[in-house]
Protein backbone atom coordinates (compact mmCIF):
# COMPACT_ATOMS: atom_id res chain seq x y z
CA UNK A 1 0.00 0.00 0.00
CA UNK A 2 1.29 3.07 -0.59
CA UNK A 3 2.34 5.70 1.79
CA UNK A 4 -0.90 8.86 1.74
CA UNK A 5 -0.14 12.01 0.55
CA UNK A 6 -1.86 15.61 0.46
CA UNK A 7 -3.92 16.54 -2.57
CA UNK A 8 -1.01 17.87 -4.88
CA UNK A 9 1.00 15.00 -4.24
CA UNK A 10 3.13 17.08 -1.57
CA UNK A 11 4.43 14.43 1.18
CA UNK A 12 2.46 13.39 4.61
CA UNK A 13 3.83 14.20 7.39
CA UNK A 14 4.59 10.73 8.27
CA UNK A 15 7.15 11.59 5.31
CA UNK A 16 8.55 14.71 5.85
CA UNK A 17 11.75 15.54 7.07
CA UNK A 18 13.61 18.24 9.14
CA UNK A 19 14.81 21.21 6.37
CA UNK A 20 18.47 20.99 7.18
CA UNK A 21 21.84 19.09 5.86
CA UNK A 22 23.82 18.27 8.95
CA UNK A 23 26.74 17.24 7.02
CA UNK A 24 27.13 20.88 5.14
CA UNK A 25 26.64 22.58 8.92
CA UNK A 26 29.19 20.72 10.30
CA UNK A 27 31.26 21.58 6.99
CA UNK A 28 30.99 25.24 7.30
CA UNK A 29 32.11 25.17 11.29
CA UNK A 30 34.67 23.01 10.15
CA UNK A 31 36.12 25.80 7.19
CA UNK A 32 35.43 28.01 10.21
CA UNK A 33 38.04 25.87 12.53
CA UNK A 34 40.52 25.44 9.53
CA UNK A 35 40.50 29.19 8.04
CA UNK A 36 38.87 31.59 10.50
CA UNK A 37 39.12 34.69 8.48
CA UNK A 38 38.15 33.85 5.55
CA UNK A 39 35.71 31.56 6.01
CA UNK A 40 33.47 33.67 9.01
CA UNK A 41 33.64 36.70 6.10
CA UNK A 42 32.30 34.78 3.37
CA UNK A 43 29.59 33.87 6.45
CA UNK A 44 28.83 37.59 7.00
CA UNK A 45 28.58 38.26 3.42
CA UNK A 46 25.81 35.56 2.79
CA UNK A 47 23.69 37.32 5.96
CA UNK A 48 24.30 33.48 8.10
CA UNK A 49 23.90 33.86 11.81
CA UNK A 50 22.93 31.36 14.71
CA UNK A 51 19.55 30.90 13.31
CA UNK A 52 20.89 29.56 9.67
CA UNK A 53 21.78 26.64 11.96
CA UNK A 54 19.28 23.44 12.91
CA UNK A 55 21.03 22.13 15.65
CA UNK A 56 21.07 23.64 18.83
CA UNK A 57 24.61 22.82 19.18
CA UNK A 58 26.11 24.27 16.29
CA UNK A 59 24.08 27.66 16.65
CA UNK A 60 26.05 27.63 19.71
CA UNK A 61 29.19 26.73 18.57
CA UNK A 62 28.70 29.32 15.52
CA UNK A 63 27.61 32.29 17.88
CA UNK A 64 30.68 31.71 20.01
CA UNK A 65 32.24 31.72 16.75
CA UNK A 66 31.38 35.09 15.57
CA UNK A 67 31.67 36.48 19.11
CA UNK A 68 35.34 35.19 19.17
CA UNK A 69 35.55 36.93 15.60
CA UNK A 70 34.19 40.58 16.79
CA UNK A 71 36.96 40.16 20.00
CA UNK A 72 39.71 39.74 17.69
CA UNK A 73 40.33 36.41 19.33
CA UNK A 74 42.20 33.62 17.30
CA UNK A 75 39.91 30.55 16.24
CA UNK A 76 41.04 27.18 16.90
CA UNK A 77 39.85 24.17 18.34
CA UNK A 78 41.46 24.75 22.24
CA UNK A 79 40.52 28.47 22.31
CA UNK A 80 37.15 27.65 21.42
CA UNK A 81 36.70 25.03 23.93
CA UNK A 82 37.98 27.59 26.44
CA UNK A 83 35.15 30.20 25.23
CA UNK A 84 32.56 27.60 25.74
CA UNK A 85 33.54 26.99 28.67
CA UNK A 86 33.25 30.07 30.09
CA UNK A 87 30.02 30.25 29.16
CA UNK A 88 28.94 26.63 30.64
CA UNK A 89 28.14 25.33 27.01
CA UNK A 90 31.39 22.92 26.31
CA UNK A 91 29.51 20.19 27.69
CA UNK A 92 26.21 20.77 25.85
CA UNK A 93 27.56 20.79 22.30
CA UNK A 94 29.40 17.31 23.00
CA UNK A 95 32.68 18.56 24.50
CA UNK A 96 35.75 19.17 23.15
CA UNK A 97 35.34 16.03 21.47
CA UNK A 98 32.83 16.95 18.91
CA UNK A 99 35.22 19.94 18.16
CA UNK A 100 38.17 17.52 17.23
CA UNK A 101 35.34 15.74 14.76
CA UNK A 102 34.07 18.79 13.10
CA UNK A 103 37.74 19.47 12.40
CA UNK A 104 37.98 16.11 11.40
CA UNK A 105 34.95 16.54 9.40
CA UNK A 106 36.57 18.01 6.13
CA UNK A 107 40.06 18.33 5.19
CA UNK A 108 39.93 21.88 3.77
CA UNK A 109 37.89 24.38 3.58
CA UNK A 110 38.28 25.36 0.19
CA UNK A 111 34.71 24.19 -0.55
CA UNK A 112 33.46 26.44 2.52
CA UNK A 113 31.10 28.40 0.28
CA UNK A 114 29.44 25.52 -1.20
CA UNK A 115 28.74 24.88 2.42
CA UNK A 116 27.26 27.54 3.66
CA UNK A 117 25.10 28.11 0.54
CA UNK A 118 23.60 24.71 1.27
CA UNK A 119 23.05 25.99 5.06
CA UNK A 120 21.60 29.69 3.44
CA UNK A 121 19.03 27.19 1.11
CA UNK A 122 17.93 25.13 3.98
CA UNK A 123 17.51 27.69 6.50
CA UNK A 124 15.28 29.81 3.65
CA UNK A 125 13.15 26.58 3.23
CA UNK A 126 12.67 26.54 6.95
CA UNK A 127 11.47 30.20 6.85
CA UNK A 128 9.15 29.99 3.99
CA UNK A 129 7.45 26.59 5.78
CA UNK A 130 7.46 29.12 8.75
CA UNK A 131 5.59 31.73 7.10
CA UNK A 132 3.18 29.39 5.37
CA UNK A 133 2.03 28.12 8.55
CA UNK A 134 1.32 31.27 9.92
CA UNK A 135 -0.76 32.25 6.83
CA UNK A 136 -2.72 29.19 7.35
CA UNK A 137 -3.08 29.56 11.46
CA UNK A 138 -3.94 33.48 10.17
CA UNK A 139 -6.82 32.12 8.25
CA UNK A 140 -8.60 30.13 10.23
CA UNK A 141 -8.05 32.04 13.62
CA UNK A 142 -8.45 35.95 12.03
CA UNK A 143 -11.48 37.93 11.69
CA UNK A 144 -10.21 39.96 9.67
CA UNK A 145 -11.10 40.57 6.04
CA UNK A 146 -9.54 38.41 3.32
CA UNK A 147 -7.53 41.40 1.36
CA UNK A 148 -5.96 42.56 4.83
CA UNK A 149 -5.06 38.76 5.51
CA UNK A 150 -3.69 38.34 1.94
CA UNK A 151 -1.34 41.64 2.45
CA UNK A 152 -0.26 40.64 6.02
CA UNK A 153 0.68 37.08 4.45
CA UNK A 154 2.25 39.15 1.14
CA UNK A 155 4.49 41.05 3.49
CA UNK A 156 5.46 37.99 5.27
CA UNK A 157 6.69 36.19 2.39
CA UNK A 158 8.05 39.18 0.76
CA UNK A 159 10.06 40.02 4.21
CA UNK A 160 11.90 36.79 3.88
CA UNK A 161 13.52 38.30 0.76
CA UNK A 162 16.15 40.82 2.59
CA UNK A 163 17.71 37.96 4.71
CA UNK A 164 18.91 35.93 1.17
CA UNK A 165 20.97 39.73 0.31
CA UNK A 166 20.95 41.51 3.03
CA UNK A 167 19.01 41.48 6.26
CA UNK A 168 20.17 42.25 9.37
CA UNK A 169 23.98 42.90 9.72
CA UNK A 170 26.42 43.24 12.44
CA UNK A 171 26.95 46.36 13.64
CA UNK A 172 30.52 46.90 13.17
CA UNK A 173 29.60 45.90 9.27
CA UNK A 174 27.41 48.79 9.42
CA UNK A 175 29.51 51.42 10.92
CA UNK A 176 32.58 50.61 8.52
CA UNK A 177 29.97 50.43 5.57
CA UNK A 178 28.67 53.99 6.70
CA UNK A 179 32.62 54.85 7.00
CA UNK A 180 33.24 53.66 3.46
CA UNK A 181 30.55 56.46 2.31
CA UNK A 182 31.80 58.99 4.12
CA UNK A 183 35.24 58.37 2.83
CA UNK A 184 33.80 58.10 -0.67
CA UNK A 185 31.93 61.93 -0.42
CA UNK A 186 35.22 62.76 1.00
CA UNK A 187 36.85 61.54 -2.13
CA UNK A 188 34.09 62.55 -4.68
CA UNK A 189 33.65 66.04 -3.02
CA UNK A 190 29.81 64.83 -4.37
CA UNK A 191 27.36 64.97 -1.40
CA UNK A 192 25.11 63.19 -2.52
CA UNK A 193 23.79 60.20 -0.90
CA UNK A 194 20.77 59.77 -2.14
CA UNK A 195 18.76 59.37 -5.85
CA UNK A 196 19.57 62.74 -7.65
CA UNK A 197 16.21 64.30 -8.33
CA UNK A 198 17.96 65.94 -11.47
CA UNK A 199 17.80 70.04 -10.10
CA UNK A 200 21.15 71.11 -8.63
CA UNK A 201 19.49 73.21 -6.02
CA UNK A 202 16.91 70.73 -4.58
CA UNK A 203 19.66 68.21 -4.47
CA UNK A 204 21.85 70.75 -2.80
CA UNK A 205 19.27 70.52 0.34
CA UNK A 206 17.86 67.37 0.25
CA UNK A 207 21.18 65.29 -0.64
CA UNK A 208 19.31 63.14 -2.91
CA UNK A 209 16.25 61.28 -2.27
CA UNK A 210 16.94 57.97 0.28
CA UNK A 211 16.15 54.55 0.57
CA UNK A 212 13.42 54.04 3.49
CA UNK A 213 12.01 58.06 3.30
CA UNK A 214 8.59 59.27 2.95
CA UNK A 215 8.74 62.09 0.62
CA UNK A 216 5.71 64.29 0.47
CA UNK A 217 5.42 66.76 -2.57
CA UNK A 218 2.48 69.02 -1.59
CA UNK A 219 0.38 72.01 -3.42
CA UNK A 220 -2.83 73.17 -4.54
CA UNK A 221 -4.43 72.01 -7.90
CA UNK A 222 -2.41 72.95 -11.20
CA UNK A 223 0.49 73.77 -9.44
CA UNK A 224 2.72 71.05 -11.34
CA UNK A 225 2.76 68.76 -8.53
CA UNK A 226 2.70 65.74 -11.00
CA UNK A 227 4.77 67.53 -13.67
CA UNK A 228 7.69 68.21 -11.36
CA UNK A 229 7.12 64.54 -9.67
CA UNK A 230 7.07 63.17 -13.43
CA UNK A 231 10.58 65.18 -14.67
CA UNK A 232 12.47 63.38 -11.31
CA UNK A 233 11.38 60.22 -13.04
CA UNK A 234 12.79 61.14 -16.19
CA UNK A 235 15.81 61.95 -15.04
CA UNK A 236 16.22 59.38 -12.49
CA UNK A 237 15.07 57.12 -14.95
CA UNK A 238 17.33 58.20 -18.01
CA UNK A 239 20.49 58.29 -15.43
CA UNK A 240 20.56 61.90 -16.43
CA UNK A 241 22.45 63.64 -13.41
CA UNK A 242 24.84 60.74 -12.75
CA UNK A 243 24.39 58.39 -15.64
CA UNK A 244 23.10 55.49 -13.66
CA UNK A 245 19.29 54.60 -15.42
CA UNK A 246 17.25 53.00 -12.32
CA UNK A 247 13.61 51.75 -12.88
CA UNK A 248 10.90 53.65 -11.27
CA UNK A 249 7.66 52.87 -10.43
CA UNK A 250 4.15 54.61 -10.59
CA UNK A 251 0.72 54.52 -9.56
CA UNK A 252 -1.01 57.28 -11.33
CA UNK A 253 -4.62 57.48 -9.60
CA UNK A 254 -5.48 60.56 -11.39
CA UNK A 255 -4.40 60.42 -14.70
CA UNK A 256 -4.62 58.01 -17.22
CA UNK A 257 -1.33 56.16 -18.89
CA UNK A 258 -2.05 57.98 -21.86
CA UNK A 259 -2.31 61.30 -20.55
CA UNK A 260 0.61 61.20 -18.34
CA UNK A 261 2.78 59.53 -21.33
CA UNK A 262 1.71 62.78 -23.14
CA UNK A 263 2.93 65.17 -20.40
CA UNK A 264 6.39 63.02 -20.93
CA UNK A 265 6.77 62.95 -24.23
CA UNK A 266 5.83 67.21 -24.50
CA UNK A 267 7.72 68.22 -21.39
CA UNK A 268 10.72 66.11 -23.00
CA UNK A 269 10.62 67.02 -26.69
CA UNK A 270 9.19 70.76 -25.34
CA UNK A 271 6.50 70.92 -27.26
CA UNK A 272 2.89 72.53 -26.22
CA UNK A 273 1.16 70.23 -24.72
CA UNK A 274 -2.07 72.17 -26.24
CA UNK A 275 -0.76 71.93 -29.44
CA UNK A 276 0.08 68.31 -29.52
CA UNK A 277 -3.82 67.71 -28.08
CA UNK A 278 -5.16 70.36 -30.52
CA UNK A 279 -3.23 68.88 -33.61
CA UNK A 280 -1.23 71.41 -34.56
CA UNK A 281 2.86 69.89 -34.78
CA UNK A 282 4.71 71.05 -37.15
CA UNK A 283 7.37 68.44 -39.18
CA UNK A 284 9.74 70.00 -36.27
CA UNK A 285 8.01 69.31 -33.45
CA UNK A 286 7.16 66.10 -34.97
CA UNK A 287 10.84 64.81 -35.48
CA UNK A 288 11.56 66.09 -31.36
CA UNK A 289 8.25 64.07 -30.94
CA UNK A 290 9.83 60.76 -32.64
CA UNK A 291 13.18 61.18 -30.82
CA UNK A 292 11.59 61.92 -27.22
CA UNK A 293 9.40 58.83 -27.81
CA UNK A 294 12.60 56.66 -28.83
CA UNK A 295 14.41 57.46 -25.78
CA UNK A 296 11.31 56.91 -22.93
CA UNK A 297 10.12 54.08 -24.74
CA UNK A 298 13.76 52.43 -23.22
CA UNK A 299 13.45 54.04 -19.85
CA UNK A 300 12.76 51.34 -17.13
CA UNK A 301 9.75 52.95 -16.07
CA UNK A 302 6.71 50.98 -14.95
CA UNK A 303 3.43 52.09 -14.74
CA UNK A 304 0.18 51.24 -13.53
CA UNK A 305 -3.10 53.80 -13.89
CA UNK A 306 -5.56 52.30 -11.86
CA UNK A 307 -7.85 54.40 -10.51
CA UNK A 308 -9.30 54.36 -7.11
CA UNK A 309 -6.62 51.38 -5.76
CA UNK A 310 -7.40 50.48 -1.70
CA UNK A 311 -4.24 51.03 0.08
CA UNK A 312 -3.11 47.21 0.85
CA UNK A 313 -3.41 46.38 -2.92
CA UNK A 314 -1.04 49.28 -3.79
CA UNK A 315 1.39 47.78 -1.49
CA UNK A 316 1.10 44.26 -3.04
CA UNK A 317 1.42 45.97 -6.60
CA UNK A 318 4.57 47.71 -5.09
CA UNK A 319 5.63 44.43 -3.96
CA UNK A 320 5.60 42.83 -7.12
CA UNK A 321 7.28 45.63 -8.99
CA UNK A 322 10.04 45.52 -6.61
CA UNK A 323 10.56 42.02 -7.06
CA UNK A 324 10.32 41.93 -10.82
CA UNK A 325 11.84 45.22 -11.75
CA UNK A 326 13.82 45.93 -8.87
CA UNK A 327 12.42 49.35 -8.43
CA UNK A 328 14.47 52.18 -7.26
CA UNK A 329 11.85 54.71 -6.27
CA UNK A 330 8.25 54.73 -6.16
CA UNK A 331 5.97 57.76 -6.73
CA UNK A 332 2.15 57.71 -5.94
CA UNK A 333 -0.05 60.54 -7.75
CA UNK A 334 -1.54 60.75 -5.23
CA UNK A 335 -2.62 60.18 -1.76
CA UNK A 336 -5.75 61.62 -0.99
CA UNK A 337 -6.90 59.24 -4.01
CA UNK A 338 -6.04 56.20 -2.09
CA UNK A 339 -8.58 54.82 -0.09
CA UNK A 340 -8.65 52.46 2.78
CA UNK A 341 -12.31 50.88 3.55
CA UNK A 342 -11.12 49.29 6.85
CA UNK A 343 -10.51 52.96 8.63
CA UNK A 344 -13.18 54.64 6.58
CA UNK A 345 -15.85 54.79 9.17
CA UNK A 346 -12.89 56.21 11.85
CA UNK A 347 -14.01 59.36 9.48
CA UNK A 348 -11.67 60.78 6.35
CA UNK A 349 -8.60 62.03 9.29
CA UNK A 350 -7.88 58.66 10.44
CA UNK A 351 -7.93 57.04 6.68
CA UNK A 352 -5.82 59.17 5.67
CA UNK A 353 -3.57 58.80 8.65
CA UNK A 354 -3.56 54.74 7.82
CA UNK A 355 -2.77 55.41 4.79
CA UNK A 356 0.81 57.69 4.81
CA UNK A 357 1.62 55.44 7.98
CA UNK A 358 1.37 52.94 5.57
CA UNK A 359 3.13 54.80 3.08
CA UNK A 360 6.21 55.33 5.27
CA UNK A 361 5.54 51.47 6.58
CA UNK A 362 6.52 50.40 2.68
CA UNK A 363 9.21 52.90 1.81
CA UNK A 364 11.03 50.95 4.96
CA UNK A 365 9.80 47.75 3.82
CA UNK A 366 10.79 47.88 0.25
CA UNK A 367 14.06 50.11 1.22
CA UNK A 368 13.39 52.77 -1.41
CA UNK A 369 12.34 56.00 -1.26
CA UNK A 370 8.36 56.91 -1.85
CA UNK A 371 7.38 60.28 -3.28
CA UNK A 372 3.99 60.84 -2.38
CA UNK A 373 1.90 63.48 -4.28
CA UNK A 374 -0.50 65.32 -2.01
CA UNK A 375 -3.23 68.05 -2.66
CA UNK A 376 -3.11 71.26 0.16
CA UNK A 377 -6.10 72.86 1.53
CA UNK A 378 -7.61 76.38 0.90
CA UNK A 379 -5.80 77.76 3.63
CA UNK A 380 -2.97 79.69 1.72
CA UNK A 381 -5.74 81.61 -0.08
CA UNK A 382 -7.05 83.14 2.51
CA UNK A 383 -3.96 84.94 4.09
CA UNK A 384 -2.11 87.83 2.90
CA UNK A 385 0.52 86.11 1.79
CA UNK A 386 -0.16 82.66 0.27
CA UNK A 387 2.98 80.87 1.51
CA UNK A 388 1.80 77.45 2.08
CA UNK A 389 2.98 75.36 5.32
CA UNK A 390 3.01 72.07 6.79
CA UNK A 391 -0.27 72.61 8.61
CA UNK A 392 -2.01 73.43 4.65
CA UNK A 393 -1.93 69.20 4.51
CA UNK A 394 -5.02 68.28 3.17
CA UNK A 395 -7.54 66.06 5.54
CA UNK A 396 -4.88 64.51 8.02
CA UNK A 397 -1.68 65.77 9.96
CA UNK A 398 -0.42 62.71 10.40
CA UNK A 399 1.12 62.97 6.68
CA UNK A 400 3.63 65.65 8.17
CA UNK A 401 4.28 63.50 11.00
CA UNK A 402 4.78 60.47 9.19
CA UNK A 403 6.84 61.50 6.26
CA UNK A 404 10.15 62.34 6.06
CA UNK A 405 10.91 64.94 3.75
CA UNK A 406 7.68 67.32 2.73
CA UNK A 407 8.12 69.68 -0.38
CA UNK A 408 5.29 72.56 -0.52
CA UNK A 409 4.61 74.46 -4.32
CA UNK A 410 3.39 77.49 -4.60
CA UNK A 411 4.03 80.23 -7.58
CA UNK A 412 6.18 83.19 -6.42
CA UNK A 413 5.44 85.33 -8.92
CA UNK A 414 1.59 85.01 -9.72
CA UNK A 415 1.41 85.22 -5.28
CA UNK A 416 2.75 88.16 -4.94
CA UNK A 417 0.91 89.42 -7.95
CA UNK A 418 -2.14 88.77 -6.79
CA UNK A 419 -1.37 90.68 -3.12
CA UNK A 420 -0.10 93.95 -4.90
CA UNK A 421 3.81 93.18 -4.16
CA UNK A 422 5.09 92.79 -7.66
CA UNK A 423 7.13 95.78 -9.10
CA UNK A 424 8.51 97.20 -6.53
CA UNK A 425 11.71 99.23 -6.72
CA UNK A 426 15.05 97.11 -5.70
CA UNK A 427 12.43 94.15 -4.86
CA UNK A 428 14.12 90.60 -6.59
CA UNK A 429 12.39 90.78 -10.51
CA UNK A 430 11.46 86.47 -9.79
CA UNK A 431 8.59 87.86 -8.48
CA UNK A 432 7.24 90.15 -11.62
CA UNK A 433 7.40 86.55 -13.37
CA UNK A 434 4.31 84.10 -12.50
CA UNK A 435 6.96 81.11 -13.83
CA UNK A 436 8.67 81.22 -10.69
CA UNK A 437 7.92 78.25 -8.20
CA UNK A 438 9.30 78.06 -5.07
CA UNK A 439 9.61 74.62 -3.82
CA UNK A 440 9.60 75.55 0.77
CA UNK A 441 10.79 72.36 1.97
CA UNK A 442 9.02 72.61 4.96
CA UNK A 443 10.04 69.59 6.72
CA UNK A 444 13.38 67.21 6.75
CA UNK A 445 13.96 65.13 9.21
CA UNK A 446 17.76 64.88 8.47
CA UNK A 447 18.73 67.82 7.06
CA UNK A 448 18.38 71.62 6.82
CA UNK A 449 14.62 73.24 5.45
CA UNK A 450 14.34 76.21 3.32
CA UNK A 451 13.23 77.12 -0.04
CA UNK A 452 14.39 76.38 -3.55
CA UNK A 453 13.50 78.51 -6.82
CA UNK A 454 12.75 76.70 -10.36
CA UNK A 455 11.06 78.12 -13.25
CA UNK A 456 7.95 76.10 -14.35
CA UNK A 457 7.27 76.40 -18.30
CA UNK A 458 3.40 75.82 -18.36
CA UNK A 459 3.16 74.88 -21.81
CA UNK A 460 5.91 72.20 -22.13
CA UNK A 461 4.92 70.91 -18.47
CA UNK A 462 8.77 71.41 -17.28
CA UNK A 463 10.56 72.49 -14.60
CA UNK A 464 14.04 73.98 -14.76
CA UNK A 465 16.49 75.13 -12.57
CA UNK A 466 16.73 79.09 -11.84
CA UNK A 467 19.80 80.31 -13.68
CA UNK A 468 22.08 81.88 -10.96
CA UNK A 469 21.40 85.80 -10.00
CA UNK A 470 23.32 88.53 -11.22
CA UNK A 471 23.74 87.64 -14.51
CA UNK A 472 21.86 90.12 -15.80
CA UNK A 473 18.25 89.92 -17.74
CA UNK A 474 19.81 87.01 -19.26
CA UNK A 475 18.74 85.01 -16.42
CA UNK A 476 15.11 85.84 -16.88
CA UNK A 477 15.26 85.03 -20.81
CA UNK A 478 14.06 81.09 -20.47
CA UNK A 479 10.97 82.40 -18.19
CA UNK A 480 9.43 83.81 -21.34
CA UNK A 481 10.98 81.33 -23.98
CA UNK A 482 8.42 78.39 -25.11
CA UNK A 483 8.35 75.89 -27.82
Amino acid sequence: MSTPSGPTGAPSNQERKPLFNEDAERGVLGAILLDATKVLDLCVEKQINADSFYGRNHQIIYAAMREMADDLRPIDVLTLADRLTVQGRLETIGGTAYLNHLLDAIPTAAHAEYYIDMVRQQHLLRRIVEAAHAAELECYRSDEDADHILSKVEGSFFGIAPTRSGGQAPWNATVKQTMTLIEHIKQTGKGLSGIPTGFADLDEMLLGLHNGELIVLAGRPSMGKTSLAMNIVEHIALGRTDNQPRPVGIFSLEMSREQLVMRMLSSHAAVSAHKIAAGMISPASHGLLMQAADLLMKAPIFLDDTGGLEILELRRRARRMKREHNIAILVVDYLQLLHAPERSREGRQQEIAYISGSLKNMAKELKIPVLALSQLNRAPEGRDRAEPRLADLRDSGAIEQDADVVCLLYRIGRDHEDTGEAGAAGQDNTLENPNVVGVNIAKQRNGPTGEVKLVFRKEVMRFETMAPAGVGEEAFSILEGGA
